[in-house]
């Protein structure tokens, strides 16, 4: 198995707009391109953005009109699976060669919105997607939970890729059902920006004995668009300061944190300090005592 070089790309993406967001996913592809890396990972909610501050002009037991309005441009402006949105997405990650992780809104069947991974291939096929299992407080407005049918993990020529979107991670059970699939890149797009999310990656990374990647975006208010009704005005300058880091299966950390800019990290990931990682440790292996515990996913 050859060793991979990871590309994590943390950026700001043109919120609420679909098309232009897209552009800037090429961009950065582009620009990461030049360290040859086989895979690429953006943010949680990379397009059309992560919308922090926003109320959707929602309370407990009411609803407004122009909250209706935010929530109708962030729909017009998620993206539909399969669609043409989808094919422009496969054929960047097939014009670079690359292996591309990314965080999107994605617009159900019914109309629902979810907080979706998607995977593509270096061939630019959509090879799997992975629907957030539990929105976390006000998202749970905005966005539906997955069903837990999609919690895979894909085989690469440069081994096996998965992995949770923001607060999943801190959900012990889903962990341990991607360890279970021999995980070892573990994909942690986010859109947790404080220091102590830090201490996360690097327990996952102990814990499944595998690489961890944290991508997350980095915004300014000025980045977001006039939206009648919003009111972000209680927030600072920066609404969100990035984090993005790379980790490898021991928890040192090669490459970040990134903070108050955008940017790309770049690491080649040596392979061998998985087996390595698990002479002492293996959370599904020696270490799990499965004769006492045992995972059931029922669905």
């Amino acid at each position: 198995m050859e060793n991979p070089t990871i590309s994590v790309v943390q950026a700001t993406p043109v919120l609420f707009d679909l098309d232009k967001s897209l552009d800037k996913v090429s961009q950065w592809i582009e620009k990461a391109s030049y360290q040859n890396p086989n895979i690429v990972l953006f943010p949680e909610a990379f397009i059309p953005g992560y919308p922090r501050g926003l109320t959707f002009g929602t309370k407990v037991g009411n609803r407004n009109d122009s909250g209706r309005e935010t929530w109708l441009k962030y729909w017009e402006n998620s993206i539909s699976v399969p669609g043409k949105h989808i094919d422009k997405l496969g054929s960047i990650a097939a014009k670079f060669k690359i292996w591309l992780v990314i965080g999107v809104v994605e617009r159900g069947e019914s109309g629902s919105l979810y907080c979706t991974v998607l995977y593509f291939n270096d061939k630019g096929i959509l090879i799997g997607k992975h629907r957030k299992l539990k929105p976390t407080a006000a998202e749970r407005v905005i966005w539906g939970e997955g069903d837990g049918s999609d919690l895979s993990v894909y085989k690469t020529p440069f081994g096996k890729i998965g992995g949770l979107i923001c607060w999943e991670n801190y959900m012990p059970l889903p962990r341990t059902y991607l360890y279970e699939q021999g995980i070892q890149l573990y994909l942690a797009p986010t859109a947790d920006q404080r220091e102590n999310w830090q201490h996360s990656m690097k327990h996952i990374a102990t814990e499944g004995r595998c690489f961890v990647c944290g991508c997350n975006q980095y915004v300014e208010k000025k980045d977001y668009p006039d939206l009648t009704g919003e009111d972000i005005s209680e927030f600072g300058d920066v609404m969100c300061k990035g984090g993005s880091v790379i980790i490898d299966p021991l928890g040192n950390t090669l490459a970040g944190p990134l903070w108050g800019k955008e940017g790309i990290l770049t690491a080649e990931l040596d392979m061998s300090l998985i087996p390595k990682s698990k002479l002492d440790f293996d959370p599904v292996g020696h270490y799990a005592r499965d004769d006492i515990f045992k995972l059931n996913k029922l669905k």
